[in-house]
């Protein structure tokens, strides 16, 4: 993992993402960041976990850093590693200590997939102690006082895979995201796709019908993303249809039959 990488997007949010609060969350991050509590994101894929950390950065002129966790990513990752340099050997900070030295927000998306000492690394930044220990430095960084540490995970698609434990759960205020009322799901679509309103319903019909098909057994539902997707081919000139196939139907099964039957029903509703 290039540490530079995160040096370089250790950058304020200069434009405002477009965001619809639904049920207070906005709210509660300024509480917790207030109480500098770190904030857990519980939700399905593309129901605007993202999108929510980065609006927040915005409205709090904040830097934000994004680490989008994997089964590989480690503690040295995030923490910082000793590398070769000319004819010296120098310290980079990882993305975790750059965020705590300079008051930056870390997002650590998915963090359930990464390896299980990430977890550890981040225990002593979130309760009281608000350190961060670096082991190869023997330094203990206390964190800047606009520091905000936010995780999200999608407990659906991690039972039975990768849970995180409810001793780290707990260190955490957290928020739950889910799929937008219809009416509110429709509004998103039109903001974010200029598609038109009539339209937009139809949309919102069809992931509202996906979602409802329990004995498809599909890993991933429709997301709020899939149908901005496909509003916006729409809006580009792609006929109605093809764009809900390729935007909505290909991404969530490779089974053709199951293809098939949930093209069959996307039909009927556009």
């Amino acid at each position: 993992m290039n540490n530079d990488s995160f040096l370089i997007n250790a950058n304020k949010v200069k434009v405002q993402p477009y965001y619809r609060p639904i049920d207070k969350e906005d709210e509660v991050f300024q509480k917790s960041f207030e109480n500098k509590l770190p904030l857990l994101l519980k939700g399905p894929t593309g129901t605007g976990k993202s999108r929510f950390v980065e609006y927040m950065a915005y409205k709090n002129d904040l830097p934000l850093i994004t680490v989008s966790c994997h089964e590989e990513t480690s503690a040295t990752d995030l923490i910082g590693r000793f590398i070769i340099k000319g004819a010296e050997t120098i310290w980079i900070d990882g993305p975790l200590t750059t965020a705590v030295r300079t008051g930056s927000i870390l997002y650590l998306d998915e963090v359930a997939e990464a390896r299980p000492d990430v977890v550890v690394a981040i225990h002593s930044l979130t309760d009281h102690r608000r350190e961060l220990y670096i082991d190869k430095l023997g330094e203990v960084v206390k964190a800047h006082e606009d520091f905000l540490l936010i995780a999200s995970f999608n407990p659906g698609y991690q039972r039975g895979f990768k849970e995180l434990k409810p001793s780290t759960r707990q260190r955490f205020v957290a928020l739950s995201f889910q799929y937008p009322d219809p009416g509110i799901e429709a509004e998103i679509l039109v903001q974010e796709s200029g598609v038109e309103e009539g339209l937009a319903k139809k949309l919102v019909n069809i992931g509202s019908k996906i979602r409802n098909l329990k004995e498809m057994g599909l890993t991933e539902t429709v997301s709020t993303r899939l149908l901005v997707d496909a509003a916006k081919l729409i809006v580009s000139g792609l006929p109605k249809r093809l764009s809900v196939k390729v935007a909505i139907v290909e991404p969530l099964t490779d089974d053709d039959d199951i293809a098939q039957a949930l093209i069959d029903a996307c039909n009927l509703l556009i």
